[in-house]
């Protein structure tokens, strides 16, 4: 069947949904972006970005000023409709899809027949069922899939973004993509959109299957990330030096371990886990038993600061409060400005709130310090390394690999990246 998509609407533009528009938008499709943020609206339209992505930015210009992308806060009619909004957790990790259920408020009074809806915010399974009911209940006058599966009006599909900071845009078009519609008709119509812009496989499953394969995605980096974590709390008990273990381990053809840090962090897998841990308590043990070990690592990364404060002190006769600390990065991965569920910007806050150090913080890809920070100064690697006692790598950004030994071999070191293995 041949389908026509001259419009797309994006609902959400931030770090998913931004790159995403710009791409459809750069193969002469009509896009208009929704946000409820005035200012990046107005700043899109101007042909300028509010995050940091390599190759976005003169992406956004170029379509900008084609006339093929622009950004309103209401949504206006079109043929496909994307949501592209957070799904964050409440309380004691519970989902919620508030924002889900905004764009589906925002999109229903402008819905047509033979309009296409995808969610591709990461969700608890069943959230795609919900989003056709919540549609359903703003719009009488349109028929949608669970009520009439064979000719709806509107079809309804979910396919999970499943794409890498810094590698977006690439990953976009080169990725596989998993969709899955409400009924075969909507997989079908969301395949021949994607299939405008992606060169990798558009697999069709059904919603509740899709889902759950983001979520599995996610998972299994989490539980794999705690091994990695784990050990090196087990090597630090027994005076092993962790790097040195994993890549001897890694030897092994059949062992691929990977790199441990402060913690995990980003706007999915520190999240998306416990999606699967609140629906199934009693089955997801493993799930949960990972996402507790990397959640509880920042803590233990803030021991290993205090011990190394509390040693200067002693030994220098020193005030603790005369002690300075310079923390290495607040992003929660390298080289990026995403601070979304960072473990590094978490371990700064409890440091901070404590007020117990002068307290420094470095992170080039932030231009002034988060406003949770009471306490911490943003300085540069070079003041940092100036005036730190206990210089605390926590991010491993590029700039903090160029740094001169020298300038660090003075200093107290934690080094969770492995970066300054050498004089730790």
């Amino acid at each position: 069947m041949s389908y026509l998509f001259n419009s797309v609407s994006i609902v959400g533009l931030g770090y998913i949904g931004l790159p995403t528009a710009a791409v459809i938008a750069s193969h002469k499709v009509q896009v208009a972006g929704v946000d409820i943020n005035p200012s990046v609206t107005d700043l899109i339209n101007q042909g300028k970005i509010h995050i940091v992505e390599p190759d976005l930015e003169q992406l956004v210009k170029s379509v900008v000023q084609e006339g093929y992308l622009s950004a309103s806060t209401e949504a206006h009619s079109a043929d496909v409709f994307i949501i592209s909004v957070p799904t964050p957790f409440k309380g004691e990790h519970t989902p919620d899809l508030s924002y889900v259920r905004s764009a589906c408020e925002t999109i229903a009074p402008v819905l047509k027949q033979g309009d296409l809806v995808i969610l591709e915010s990461t969700s608890p399974v069943g959230t795609t069922e919900k989003v056709s009911d919540w549609l359903a209940a703003n719009r009488s006058d349109l028929k949608f899939p669970q009520y009439d599966r064979d000719v709806p009006d509107v079809f309804i599909a979910h396919c999970p973004e499943r794409v890498l900071p810094g590698r977006i845009i690439r990953e976009l078009v080169d990725n596989d993509r998993v969709i899955g519609g409400l009924t075969p008709s909507c997989s079908e119509k969301a395949a021949a959109f994607y299939q405008i812009f992606v060169k990798g496989e558009c697999i069709l499953t059904d919603a509740r299957t899709a889902e759950m394969t983001k979520l599995t995605e996610n998972a299994f980096r989490d539980v794999n990330i705690a091994y990695a974590n784990e050990l090196s709390l087990l090597c630090d008990k027994f005076n092993v030096d962790v790097w040195e273990l994993i890549s001897l381990a890694n030897r092994h053809p059949r062992v691929n371990i990977l790199s441990p840090g402060p913690g995990f962090g980003g706007h999915c897998i520190a999240v998306d886990p416990w999606f699967l841990v609140s629906a199934a308590p009693d089955d997801a043990r493993l799930i949960r038993c990972a996402r507790e070990v990397n959640d509880s690592k920042p803590f233990w990364v803030m021991e290993q600061v205090k011990s190394a404060c509390l040693d200067i002190a002693i030994q220098e006769n020193r005030p603790i409060s005369e002690v300075c600390v310079a923390c290495f990065g607040l992003t929660f991965k390298a080289d990026i400005d995403d601070l979304r569920q960072s473990p590094s910007l978490r371990i700064v806050e409890e440091l901070d709130r404590e007020g117990e150090y002068q307290l420094l913080a470095v992170e080039p890809h932030c231009d002034v310090v988060p406003n949770t920070l009471k306490n911490t100064t943003l300085v540069s690697s070079e003041q940092a390394l100036e005036a730190a006692d206990v210089c605390v790598l926590l991010v491993d950004h590029s700039e903090f690999k160029q740094l001169p030994i020298t300038g660090i071999k003075s200093k107290a070191v934690v080094d969770l990246k492995g970066i300054w293995k050498a004089v730790s």
